[in-house]
């Protein structure tokens, strides 16, 4: 069961998108600002609201870090935050000077495609913060993205119905006519599925639009296969327009939000409606969940942001802690590793390794290579990060598996001595203490 537990109502005009990360929720809208709160009690950050765009807000998102913001505006411009104090970090116009509508990171941070109304569409280099390539869809303005987990590829969607399937170099690999009256909102879940027949691994895609559907879709990207984009079902319940849609980490479930001013999750593996959430008064333009915690976001043009709880079937940062206890860690399975992963601040991270089969074992055997070579991470600050959190895991095998004497403990605070003297029997415990204090008093 969803229950509503927060009601956010800073905003002076309609709610047009919200996001997570770990540790914090993003809203946007009509009025201008970018509103940034905390999870721990929604309260906002110090530095909030951001004010830098001189017309509408209609989108932000979170770097895969969570220290990076960016936002894209009716004034033509992508702008870029630092979460940690609020500074603005670039500001990137669009080269035709038009609205841009949609902005997202790539997985590992190393890209930001912005696209626009005119149907241009940028990617931008975050380290150099320059234009990296661009291009245009045929018809439309651009008004919906989405990235693979690995990072390969990204998919946009436009006004005339279409999505788009473009390689990081961008490409056009694939073109297909999904809703006839244009899409709204596309995603891909970062969980991959099995198609059961051949055995192989897809990426599942949602996509939503003015015709009032939404449908699910498999996505195989494959060396010697090309591109292939599967149809696999419509997804109703709604009776207008469906403006957002968003799966779950676990991407078990997929949430709606419609003109019908209605909330729907849906569960992908039956098309089943697990919930319907009416609390909004005007158009749901807005819906996603946090990647490592049971909520929900939901934003509308009523100029409110509601916040829900549910339980989730994946294991998430909680739960952690207690698998460590128990299971070894070359003995954890691919979700111990994903909620390892959520508990450290890397939950963007969860649909790649899973893609590539990372389970405990594997996780102990990842370097510095692996990480670029074979899971295309790029960035090396977050190289580091992966690199730094797996070598405690380590230590923290090592120092688990082996017993240390009782007299190398300290015993009083129960920690492992670093130059340890062994008394001997004969000495009285009192007495070596002063000893020692007076040695210490001495130095």
């Amino acid at each position: 069961m969803a229950t509503l537990i927060h009601t956010l109502a800073d905003h002076s005009d309609d709610v047009n998108y919200c996001a997570f990360s770990s540790s914090c929720l993003a809203t946007c809208s009509l009025d201008k600002t970018i509103r940034v709160y905390s999870l721990n009690n929604f309260t906002e950050l110090p530095y909030s609201p951001l004010r830098g765009h001189t017309y509408a807000v209609h989108c932000c998102c979170f770097s895969p870090s969570g220290h990076v913001l960016a936002s894209c505006s009716t004034d033509g411009t992508t702008m870029v935050w630092d979460t940690r104090d609020g500074r603005t970090l670039a500001v990137l116009e669009q080269p035709s000077g038009s609205p841009v509508r949609v902005c997202r990171f790539s997985p590992e941070s190393t890209y930001l495609v912005a696209g626009a109304a005119d149907g241009s569409l940028v990617l931008w280099n975050m380290q150099s913060l320059k234009l990296y390539r661009s291009g245009n869809v045929k018809d439309g303005s651009l008004v919906a993205c989405a990235f693979s987990p690995n990072g390969n590829f990204f998919v946009t969607g436009s006004s005339c119905g279409d999505l788009t399937i473009w390689d990081d170099k961008m490409r056009c690999l694939y073109n297909e006519k999904a809703h006839d009256l244009g899409v709204t909102c596309c995603d891909i879940s970062s969980q991959p599925v099995s198609d059961g027949e051949h055995g192989f691994r897809y990426f599942q895609m949602a996509s939503c639009g003015q015709d009032t559907q939404i449908k699910l879709w498999l996505i195989l990207f494959a060396d010697f296969l090309g591109v292939e984009l599967k149809y696999k079902c419509t997804l109703n319940g709604h009776s207008a327009p469906v403006l957002a849609c968003a799966f779950s980490c676990d991407g078990q479930m997929l949430v709606s939000g419609s003109v019908d001013k209605c909330v729907i999750i849906h569960e992908t593996s039956t098309g089943n409606t697990l919930h319907t959430l009416s609390q909004h008064t005007r158009y749901v333009t807005t819906c996603a969940f946090a990647p490592c915690s049971p909520l929900l976001a939901t934003g509308s043009m009523d100029n409110t942001v509601n916040i829900w709880q549910f339980d989730l079937k994946q294991p998430c940062a909680g739960n952690t802690v207690e698998n460590e206890s128990k299971v070894t860690v070359e003995d954890w399975s691919e979700d111990d590793v994903s909620a390892w992963l959520c508990a450290q601040d890397l939950a963007d991270f969860v649909g790649l390794f899973k893609m590539n089969n990372i389970d405990g074992k594997e996780l102990l055997n990842l370097t510095k290579e692996s990480l670029t070579n074979e899971l295309k991470i790029e960035s090396l600050g977050l190289r580091s990060k992966v690199l730094q959190k797996i070598e405690k895991l380590r230590m923290k095998m090592i120092s688990d598996s082996v017993t240390v004497p009782d007299e190398f403990l300290c015993p009083i605070t129960r920690e492992l001595m670093k130059d340890p003297v062994i008394a001997a029997e004969t000495i009285p415990w009192v007495q070596l203490c002063k000893c020692l204090l007076l040695a210490c008093l001495c130095c």
